[in-house]
Parts: C-alpha cells; structure tokens; sequence
C-alpha cells in the first residue's frame, strides 16, 4: 500500500473529519497537552513561577490585563489533561461546529473576559471593605473554566425543546449550588461565565437553529444497534440465508 494511499485513508478517517469539523478546539487542546507536559517536568518551584506569571489575579490585571487574560487560557491549574479532552469534546466540539471557529471563540473569550473582571471585582471589593486577606492580590487564578462555562451557557439554544429547559436547569443548579455552602470568587466567575453565555444569544440567534434533539438521536442510535445486532439465537449461518 502506498504512502499516498495510506495518507488518504488516515485523512477521511471518522477522527480525523472529527478532528477537522472543530480545528479550534483540538489545536487548543495540543497547546494545552504541551503545557501540562511542562508542569509534569519542571519542579514545583519552578511551576509555581510560571503559574504565577499568567494568573488573571488583581495585581497582574491593573498591569498587564491583555496578556494574561490570554496566556492563562493556556495552563491548567492541575496536571491533568483527559478530563479536559472528554469536556472538550462534549461542549466545545458542537458548539464550534454550530456556531463555526469565529463565534465560538467570540463567545467563549467574552465570558473569558467578563467573568475574570466580575470575580476579581468581587474580591477586590471584599479586599477593600476587609472581608478577605489582603495577600489575596496575588492569588492564583489561571485556567479555561470561565471560558468553558460560557460555552456550556450559549449551548442552550442548540438544544431542542424541552430537552433545553431540563439542560439549563441542570447546569445552573450545577454551578449556583457550590455558592450556597461556599463563597468563592472562582464559584462566582464561574456562574457569571455561565449568564454571560446565555446572555450572548443575540450573536448567535442570526445562525440557523439547527437544534439538537437528544431523544432523536438516542432513537437513532438504538435503532441501528438493533439492525447490527444478531438476533437472539441466531448463528452467522442463518442471518446469511436468503
């Protein structure tokens, strides 16, 4: 077989068409691979340094708030990189195939945006009327979770009615509940990426709203492992009769 032949193949393979219908996200998620391959080989003095310079913390956004509202999008705070490929795949996937690589990434960096300065607002404010720590200026705060809430949020209008409603419950239950046992800062941008999401809605209802009908697509799926399943005390010989 040859090289061409074989480059073919690889390239209209179902992961590679995957791959390709969500460039953005998987070149996103190489980038992210290669840092976290980083923080595994540096050693954690090191790692605290660099985490350190790309944080959306108050210090770093009155000096140099472009450059780290977008390098922080680069590192995850943790070690670990297939959590983020699965979540990835189940929110980022459809909605830059629905929404194209533009006004995927359009929406995701304005809840990136607007939900750093809302929590680091938040603290700010909590700072200054002495409800928490000074040092807290500093604190480190880095990672694509606002972002990623904010596409879970603009995800609402891909979904089909009444599925829409039982998703947009579930996931404001999601991140609302963690605020009523614990205050945070990061729970709050975390809420506020998920409003601004849902807030977006006049960037994307100009799209034609080809919703996702969950209990259409289960059907489906059913169905056809039904038809490629041998039926129960059957042998190969007897599905190949006439």
């Amino acid at each position: 077989m040859s090289e061409r032949h074989v480059g073919s193949r690889l390239w209209d393979s179902r992961l590679s068409i995957y791959v390709r219908t969500a460039p953005g996200t998987f070149v996103w998620l190489t980038i992210l691979l290669v840092t976290t391959i980083i923080q595994h080989s540096v050693t954690p003095e090191r790692l605290q340094m660099i985490l350190g310079a790309q944080s959306t913390n108050i210090r770093h956004l009155g000096d140099d708030p472009v450059h780290v509202l977008i390098t922080s999008l680069f590192w995850l705070d943790g070690y670990y990189w297939l959590p983020y490929l699965l979540l990835y795949c189940i929110f980022h996937v459809p909605a830059e195939r629905w929404l194209g690589t533009r006004l995927w990434l359009t929406v995701g960096l304005i809840a990136h945006v607007c939900a750093t300065f809302v929590s680091e607002g938040v603290l700010y404010w909590a700072i200054e009327h002495d409800r928490a720590s000074e040092s807290l200026v500093n604190v480190r705060d880095i990672g694509v979770s606002y972002f990623l809430a904010g596409i879970v949020g603009v995800l609402t209008y891909h979904i089909a009615r009444p599925w829409r409603w039982v998703y947009l419950a579930g996931m404001l239950g999601l991140f609302a509940a963690p605020l009523a046992s614990n205050l945070t800062f990061t729970g709050i941008g975390h809420l506020s990426s998920l409003l601004i999401g849902l807030a977006c809605y006049p960037l994307v209802r100009a799209i034609p709203q080809v919703q996702w009908p969950p209990s259409t697509s289960l059907g489906r799926r059913l169905t056809r492992g039904t038809r490629q399943s041998p039926a129960v005390g059957s042998t190969p010989t007897e599905e190949n009769e006439p």
